[in-house]
């Protein structure tokens, strides 16, 4: 029953290891599905991707199972790691989402004071200082764990920019079985210079150019913060109810921006160079949940219903760009300064208001050694108002649907599960893209499905291996011909994934798998031929593979090493240009030594070992360019 009632109440008594010592995805993976620990993630999967889509774009995020509406960037300083909650790994989840659902650990407070410094540089030398601190005050009663880092941050693209990130987290434990957590966290950034989007002429990708070579306007550069905020409480009432709320308030604000547009590109490298400036944008939710359950014990078998209620309140208040400043012909990659302008002359901000209620109910059944069932219904009261610029008539939009999940998973051994599922999903779109004439305008909420099935086998004591089918489908968003970012047509992404995962032998971790998609689109635009039946910019092949090696000749020493490949990806809207295959190649060590009487660390790692050169896809014909071979040496000592 206690596992049952963990599903709201996440483990009252275990604190959480805090030590940045004992950083290791590889170690810590479960799956291949998507985890993330520290500075560390590996996996298929991650928050801006899974199965072909954005669990972070579609809303469907969560901080110790709880509903969040984020906004803000999530600061490294307030969370330990993730979890990204798909397929299997999503059974016995509540009310799971079509496009997958990132879950976020809280730090925790542990049972012993320890400051954890980690020092070093994470990419192209450029100086990180990281402190996190676990503080019990009474006992397991009481604690505060709480971080500060700065960062002089370098990117692939020659561009920097300064961050710095806190976060305090206090628990406090008034019962064995009640849970209260508040926490606050802030992520400032400071003159980041914006990345440059090259837009092609035609259907060719652009030339290759140098990495690591700022080609922008150096004033071309954005300052913003984010501040992630909440209450979370869980407690257990008795020996068959528990409940779970928290309510959160999230903010982003860019406080000044820009877009740094190569337009017309040749493939000789010939192209124009047009900056937007942007007033200040800002994104402020307040979202929340209340969850109550039940739990039945009826001898081997087990139920539970759960009853929800989430809301959430989002602000925006976008757009009001400055008119474009045209600097002329340039070569691709070599930068021509030009002054800043002494002013900008910004437009009105359309602001726009989001209102969410959705309740729901949910069953879950376990029957030992024989399977598990879980259903459930929610319905949603989405509205959603935009105030236009200019005098422009108010727009309001409105939707009130039923929303289904059910699955059911089969224990045919105690090695081998199958488990099949299905549900229905209303998720946000996004914001359009900067290359699109309505560049950062709040996109619509939308209705999306899924259906799953596979299974899980424990192949060895030590190695366990799951296998999926997945049929995900939503409307598809593009730019049309006039630019504008918008649905135009129904996407939909089918496929296998594979996951292998465990301890080969004592000294050897192995984290393995591979997405298998055939993403089509569909519609009235595909037929008439204005959009290509390829998503735009979406792999339908992708491998990688994580191993970490301790030889026995060193303790203390692991060697690690990371493989990647992704299939060639469609580049423009009606699919006539589309960029390669690209593989990489990460290697690293880690060496655990004593410094005096406290655990330490040396981390080194060299990621794009052999520079492999491929394009981002931002856009129809709209490109980006992707990290180098780099670089990254740290110190982690735990006081």
């Amino acid at each position: 029953m206690a596992r049952i009632l963990a599903l709201g109440v996440a483990s009252l008594a275990d604190p959480a290891l805090a030590q940045r010592t004992e950083d290791n995805a590889v170690t810590a993976a479960e799956d291949a599905f998507g985890t993330s620990i520290g500075n560390e993630s590996i996996g298929l999967y991650g928050p801006g991707q899974v199965r072909g889509f954005s669990p972070v774009t579609a809303g469907n995020v969560r901080i110790e199972g709880i509903y969040i509406d984020r906004q803000g960037t999530i600061a490294q300083r307030l969370v330990s790691g993730s979890t990204i909650r798909v397929g299997l790994s999503a059974q016995g989840y509540l009310f799971p989402a079509p496009t997958g659902i990132v879950d976020y650990r809280l730090r925790d407070v542990g049972d012993r004071p320890i400051v954890s410094v980690v020092a070093g540089s994470f990419a192209y030398g450029a100086p990180t200082l990281e402190v996190d601190a676990q503080i019990p005050i009474d006992g397991a009663r009481l604690g505060l764990a709480a971080g500060a880092s700065w960062a002089h941050e370098e990117y692939y693209d020659g561009s920097d920019a300064r961050y710095s990130r806190f976060a305090v987290i206090p628990r406090w434990r008034p019962g064995r079985d009640i849970e209260i957590i508040p926490f606050w966290s802030m992520t400032i950034g400071k003159d980041e210079q914006v990345a440059p989007t090259i837009i092609t002429a035609g259907a060719h990708a652009p030339p290759p150019i140098a990495r690591r070579r700022y080609f922008g306007q150096s004033w071309a550069a954005k300052d913003s913060y984010s501040v992630n905020s909440g209450m979370i409480a869980k407690a257990r009432v008795g020996r068959d109810w528990s409940v779970a709320a928290g309510v959160f308030r999230s903010i982003f604000v860019n406080e000044r921006n820009f877009a740094e547009l190569f337009l017309d590109t040749q493939p000789d490298g010939r192209t124009t160079e047009r900056v937007i400036a942007d007033p200040g944008q800002r994104y402020a939710s307040t979202s929340g949940e209340l969850r109550v359950s039940r739990s039945f014990a009826d001898g081997p078998r087990l139920h539970m219903l759960h009853a929800s209620v989430r809301a959430r309140r989002l602000d925006s208040r976008y757009g009001g760009a400055a008119d474009p400043i045209d600097l002329g012909a340039r070569t691709l990659g070599v930068a021509v300064p030009v002054p800043e302008p002494a002013a900008f002359v910004f437009g009105e901000r359309t602001h726009d208001r989001v209102r969410q209620t959705t309740i729901g109910i949910a069953y879950e059944g376990r029957w030992k050694g024989v399977g598990e069932l879980s259903l459930g219904v929610q319905r949603a009261d989405y509205r959603k108002g935009v105030d236009l610029p200019r005098g422009l008539p108010r727009t309001e939009t409105r939707d009130r649907p039923w929303l289904f999940n059910g699955a059911l998973a089969a224990h045919l051994s105690d090695d081998l599960a199958l488990y099949a599922g299905y549900t229905r999903g209303l998720e946000e779109s996004g914001l359009a893209p900067n290359n699109a004439a309505n560049r950062n305008e709040a996109l619509p909420a939308i209705r999306t499905r899924q259906a799953d099935a596979g299974i899980r086998w424990a192949v060895t004591r030590r190695m366990k291996f799951v296998a999926g089918l997945f049929d995900v489908s939503k409307p598809y968003f593009n730019t049309d011909e006039r630019n504008v970012y918008a649905a135009l047509g129904t996407v939909r992404h089918r496929g296998v994934e594979l996951s292998l995962s465990g301890n080969p032998t004592d000294r050897l971790s192995l984290v393995a798998g591979a997405v298998l998609m055939r993403p089509r689109v569909t519609g009235e635009a595909v037929e008439q031929g204005r959009v290509g039946k390829l998503p735009l910019g979406q792999s339908a092949r992708i491998l990688r593979a994580n191993a970490d090696y301790r030889p026995a000749f060193l303790a203390g020493l692991s060697v690690d090493i990371a493989l990647s490949h992704y299939g060639k990806r469609a580049a423009s809207r009606d699919n006539l240009i589309s960029v390669d295959a690209y593989s990489l190649i990460d290697i690293g060590a880690r060496y655990r030594f004593k410094l005096g009487k406290s655990p330490a660390v040396f981390r080194v790692q060299m990621a794009n070992v052999t520079d492999s050169f491929a394009w981002t896809i931002l856009g129809s014909n709209s490109y980006g360019l992707m990290d180098k071979r780099r670089v990254s040496a740290f110190l982690a000592v735990d006081f």
